[in-house]
């Protein structure tokens, strides 16, 4: 293989940690120890904020080296699992009140809230000068994590958004795999999620008032969200709605899924120059939409042509599948963990699983599956890079990676590692604390990121329209209705500055 085909303008990290970092590490130095950087040898003391989903799942693997010293949560009663894990650890249902009487006892904060609240909690830890693990989406709005970011830069912090797909090994293969030529030039990406992760409610008219339960402070859930009576489906599903959800699904499975094409197709070297919902079913005032096709068009970036992003929730969509694929195989591929298996052993082309494509030898390379309902259905998580010398998927967070067809990755000989790989996504953060090495989506990487992902769910909110975005101005240059939704609604009590 020609080595040279590895060009420079793709290394992806190079740029944003060369210099960055000094040569011992951030516990290094005076200044930065002052900062509150820690040395590797001292063990990080953490608190988790909205513990009792995700925020917990995040503590685990931290706490294997670390102290979990204060956990908060507005609801004792669904963070107990969490709570019982740390019987040592202080606990808090306010945030506020947490940093007033822990603030010099913690270095770092784990932030699982809903999505609504990722700003406020996360600004309002950086201005104490503690670093912030952020669960994705980092934010709603292009505003908020534009304000995440410069607040980072300002306290001098460690960040990480908690898309774990970045430290995958599958996330990283795919880079290598695109940037060695092997599916020559990418201009056209699909990517597939099923419908909104917990249900989407079903109500006629204003959605109804339910009792609050015991033990749950309903207005400190809220935080800066507009004030509104409690419904349970609020609370449990509240991916579904409007005011607290980056975009549904997209905040949800599709900030994992395009993970591997934000990283191999340096999208971060030039924001997009449009969005537009294509195709939307289930509008709704309150809630995300069920079903939907945005489509997101980037210019040349790095030497790499225009690229077109196609995005489809909980829909087939019209992406055409590879030419050669075989009766029942599967279009994404298996979680195959190269770092488990040895960089040279694929999985098996017939690996099991739901065969997302049904194909027979008259169909074989058309997007006519075998029967009706196979047309209506979408294949999974993942994504289909479309080259112009073959194509390539990925699985849900870039836990697989492979060539299609499947037969082309049999035989297939991956190219060299030339990214450095991580323990796992919290591991990554709690090394950027301790031992120097930037995280792999510290905010200066995720929020060029979720600013172009989050566009798409201003153009659920304008369906049928090409918004034409212009990022240094922040605006979109044909729509004052789209852009009114491009900062979030503060309610009165709360503010959200530097």
């Amino acid at each position: 293989m020609d080595n040279n085909r590895f060009s420079r303008r793709y290394f992806f990290y190079g740029s944003l940690l060369a210099g960055a970092v000094p040569a011992g590490g951030f516990g290094s130095t005076p200044s930065l120890k002052a900062m509150g950087f820690k040395s590797v040898l001292d063990k990080l003391n953490i608190a988790g904020i909205g513990v009792g989903s995700r925020g917990g799942a995040d503590l685990v693997p931290m706490s294997v080296s670390e102290n979990i010293v204060t956990l908060c949560d507005v609801n004792y009663t669904y963070a107990a699992k969490t709570f019982d894990r740390y019987p040592k650890a202080t606990k808090y249902k306010d945030f506020r009140k947490m940093f007033d009487a822990e603030a010099k006892n913690i270095d770092g904060v784990v932030i699982g809230t809903p999505d609504h609240s990722h700003t406020p909690v996360a600004l309002a830890a950086l201005q104490l000068g503690k670093h912030v693990y952020c669960e994705k989406p980092l934010t709603r709005t292009v505003w908020e994590a534009r304000l995440l970011r410069d607040a980072a830069h300002k306290y001098k912090v460690a960040t990480q958004m908690g898309n774990q797909g970045f430290s995958h090994e599958g996330t990283r293969t795919c880079a290598e795999i695109l940037w060695s030529g092997e599916i020559g030039q990418v201009k056209e990406v699909h990517a597939w999620t099923g419908g909104i992760y917990g249900g989407r409610p079903k109500f006629d008219g204003p959605p109804p008032t339910h009792p609050i339960p015991e033990g749950l402070d309903w207005d400190l859930w809220l935080t800066t969200a507009e004030n509104r009576s409690y419904n349970e489906d609020m609370f449990k599903r509240w991916r579904a709605w409007i005011d607290f959800s980056g975009g549904g699904s997209l905040g949800d499975w599709i900030v994992h899924c395009l993970g591997p094409a934000h990283l191999a197709l340096q999208l971060h070297l030039a924001p997009p120059t449009s969005v537009e919902c294509v195709t939307v079913t289930g509008v709704n005032q309150w809630l995300w939409p069920e079903s939907s096709h945005i489509r997101y068009e980037f210019p040349e970036r790095g030497g790499m042509p225009p690229v077109t992003i196609n995005v489809y929730q909980n829909m087939r969509g019209d992406a055409k599948y590879p030419d050669g694929m075989m009766e029942g195989e599967r279009l994404f591929p298996p979680s195959n963990n190269l770092a488990e298996r040895g960089r040279n052993a694929p999985p098996e082309p017939g690996s099991k699983g739901r065969p997302y494509t049904v194909q027979t030898t008259e169909t074989k390379g058309s997007a006519k599956p075998a029967t009706e309902q196979d047309a209506k259905r979408h294949p999974g998580n993942g994504s289909l890079f479309v080259g112009s010398n073959g194509y390539m998927a990925t699985t849900s967070r870039g836990e697989g990676v492979w060539l299609l067809p499947s037969a082309r990755w049999a035989e297939y000989k991956l190219p060299p590692q030339i990214l450095p790989r991580s323990v796992n996504h919290q591991q990554d953060w709690v090394r950027s604390v301790k031992g120097g090495v930037v995280g792999c989506s510290n905010f200066d990487i995720a929020v060029p990121y979720i600013e172009w992902l989050v566009l798409g769910a201003v153009s659920l909110r304008v369906p049928n329209k090409k918004l034409m975005w212009d990022a240094k101005k922040m605006e979109f240059t044909n729509s004052p209705q789209a852009n009114a939704f491009l900062r979030p609604n503060i309610r009165k009590g709360w503010t959200l500055k530097l």
